[in-house]
Order: C-alpha cells, then sequence, then structure tokens
C-alpha cells in the first residue's frame, strides 16, 4: 500500500477528516432498491470461496468463517501453529475481492505509531502531516498479535471498535469495508504478550487452520514446486460488489424467536459453572451479525437457529475464560475444552417453537 499524507484540514472544525474515499457503507440512508438480491450474495459469496479454495485446499470451513466475518463487518482471529496457512488464507481473501490488504509484522519493538501513522513536520509547507499507518487498508493482516507490546496491541482497539484513527487530536475515518484479521500461535508462548479480555472479545470470530489432509499436502507439493499460486489468483469480486453483499446482508431478517435463542445462549455461557467468564453482551450482537451473514451466504433472506448453531462456537468460544478446576489436565490448551462446553449448552438450549435443528 503506497503511504499517502493527510493534512487536518482547517474546514474540519470538528477535529474528524473523512477517509480518502467515500464508501457507501457509511451511507444511513439506504436505498431498498438498490440492495444486492440474496441469490446474488450467495452466487458471489461461492465464487470467493472457490477462489480462494484454489490456495488454501481442504479447509472450506476456515474459508467460509472468515468470509462470513468480513460480510458480517467483523474481525478475525486466526489462531493455529506456524505454517499451516494463516496468512495466506488472509491474502487470498483480499485478493479475491479486489480490496486493499496490508500486513503487520508484530513485534515486540513495534510502536503503536508503526500501526496507526505518525505526524511528520514538513519543512515545505511548514506545518505537520499525517503519514498513514498499515491500519488504513480495507484487510489489516495483524500476524503474530500476541508477540507486540500490551500498548501496541491497544492501538487497534479504537480501529477495530470505531473504525477510526486519532492522532494529535485529529480522527482519521478509515476506508470501510475494514476487517483485521489477526493470526497468533497459541503453543510458542514466550516472549509473548496474551491478548487481554478486552482485546479478544473485539474480534467477531475465532478459527483454526488444522493440518492439511495426507492428499491435500501431496497435491500442494505438486501445486507449489516452482511459484505460489496466490502469485496466480484473481480478483473475483470487487470492492464495489463486496460493500452491495455488505448492505444485503444488513437486510437479512432475524424473528424474534431467533434473537431469544442467541441471548439464551449466551447467559448459558454466563450461568455455566465451568466458566467463570461468560459471553458479553457485543458476543450477543456479534453472534447475530454473523449468523445473518451466514443465511445470505447459503441464499436465505432470514436467520434460522441453525445458523446461529453453526457460529456459536466460533463466536463465543475466544471470549470465554473457563475456571482453574474446569481446566484441570488440559493445562495452558484450554480451547478443546471451551469448544466442548459451548457445545454443550447449544445441545441444551431449547430450539425456538416451530424451528428444527439439523443433527
Amino acid at each position: 500500500m503506497s503511504e499517502a499524507s493527510i493534512s487536518p484540514a482547517p474546514a474540519a472544525q470538528s477535529g474528524t477528516v473523512p477517509s480518502a474515499t467515500v464508501d457507501p457503507v457509511h451511507d444511513e440512508v439506504e436505498d431498498a432498491a438498490s440492495v444486492m438480491s440474496i441469490d446474488e450474495v450467495g452466487v458471489l459469496a461461492a465464487r470467493v470461496v472457490a477462489n480462494v479454495e484454489t490456495v488454501i485446499a481442504g479447509k472450506r470451513d476456515a474459508i467460509t468463517a472468515a468470509l462470513t466475518v468480513l460480510l458480517a463487518e467483523g474481525h478475525l482471529l486466526i489462531e493455529d501453529v506456524p505454517g499451516v496457512g494463516k496468512t495466506m488464507l488472509a491474502k487470498a481473501l483480499a485478493r479475491s475481492v479486489g480490496s486493499s490488504v496490508s500486513r503487520i509484522q508484530f513485534t515486540p519493538d513495534l510502536l503503536p505509531s508503526d500501526v496507526t501513522g505518525v505526524s511528520v513536520f514538513d519543512q515545505a509547507s511548514r506545518r505537520f502531516e499525517f503519514k498513514r499507518g498499515p491500519v488504513f487498508s480495507n484487510i489489516v493482516i495483524g500476524d503474530e498479535i500476541n508477540r507486540a507490546s500490551p500498548k501496541t496491541q491497544a492501538a487497534l482497539l479504537e480501529c477495530m471498535e470505531e473504525r477510526q484513527v486519532t492522532a494529535d487530536g485529529t480522527t482519521y475515518l478509515l476506508d470501510l469495508p475494514f476487517t483485521v484479521v489477526a493470526t497468533q500461535n497459541p503453543v510458542e508462548m514466550e516472549g509473548t504478550y496474551p491478548l487481554p479480555e478486552a482485546q479478544r472479545d473485539r474480534f467477531m470470530a475465532r478459527v483454526s487452520m488444522g493440518y492439511p489432509s495426507a492428499v491435500d499436502e501431496l497435491a500442494m507439493l505438486s501445486t507449489r514446486e516452482t511459484s505460489s499460486p496466490l502469485d496466480r489468483l484473481e480478483e473475483v469480486v470487487t470492492v464495489d460488489e463486496l460493500r452491495a453483499m455488505i448492505r444485503a446482508v444488513r437486510h437479512v431478517f432475524t424473528s424474534q424467536p431467533v434473537k431469544e435463542y442467541a441471548v439464551e445462549l449466551a447467559r448459558g455461557t454466563r450461568e455455566d459453572r465451568q466458566l467463570r467468564l461468560g459471553a458479553s453482551p457485543r458476543a450477543t450482537l456479534q453472534l447475530i451479525r454473523a449468523a445473518k451473514a451466514h443465511a445470505a451466504m447459503h441464499g436465505r433472506e432470514f436467520v434460522l437457529p441453525d445458523d446461529v448453531d453453526a457460529l456459536a462456537v466460533a463466536v463465543l468460544a475466544h471470549r470465554l475464560v473457563p475456571t482453574s478446576r474446569a481446566v484441570g489436565s488440559h493445562d495452558r490448551d484450554s480451547g478443546p475444552l471451551i469448544d466442548a462446553i459451548v457445545g454443550r449448552i447449544i445441545a441444551q438450549t431449547p430450539v425456538p417453537v416451530g424451528s428444527a435443528r439439523r443433527n
């Protein structure tokens, strides 16, 4: 991404500088006739998933989850061991939708200004100019986010929640869509700074890649002998189409019983004896948003309990903290335990009348 400079304009008395491009997602009033049909959303989503699969084979669930988060205007945390394609997934997704992408390699000496940007004095104009950081992209890849200091990690908080950057008293709006795709290695903890609960709660979902199957790994050896498939990946959805897909997802209908079902799942995590920290109200909101995106990707204009069930583990698990007694022999790796707890809560929560959970 080319480096750009922004000078706070005198006309912006409120201290807010608009983003470099006007994004239709910012518009509060949307013409219903201009909203993309759900059928089109499903077709384009399938096209993106198939395109990314040419780079990341055998990981349809992870790819679908990443696109779901993007359409739901959330942020994604990919947690897995090194070398399984975490960064490759984020790059392939960004290239498939034709959006701007930047990558930040988090290290202990990385400064907050290295992420958001910094004001530099220009000798010619005799004034400070703001040099935009890598966060000014549609998709920001935060590689090994847990290796940066808490101060630098916190620099992302305002960006992720408010979609803006504040520097020297001036607020700069980020271009939309804006999604942070952060990666971290849950095995190697030496020299890392675990994400605090407040930071983890900003991520809509957490997914794991897992090792490829023997067939997929063997095929990878053949297809990547001379070049990377990422170099041949082409754009299949434009940024304007992506914004239209996001607007369409916003119009997906969620009935009152389904909303109540999502609330009961969240309440179940707060009352479970094996958890000392349950899901926040933000988690409930993001679960519904993700379910709406999941429904749209499957060609439906309404949310089913199945959509909520399909995303409950990915959306809720990384926010939950088990009790020390529940952890027991799991030691540091409590992920499988929490996933099992969420699964149990889903199974125990009654489905709304008139709906049927698929087995």
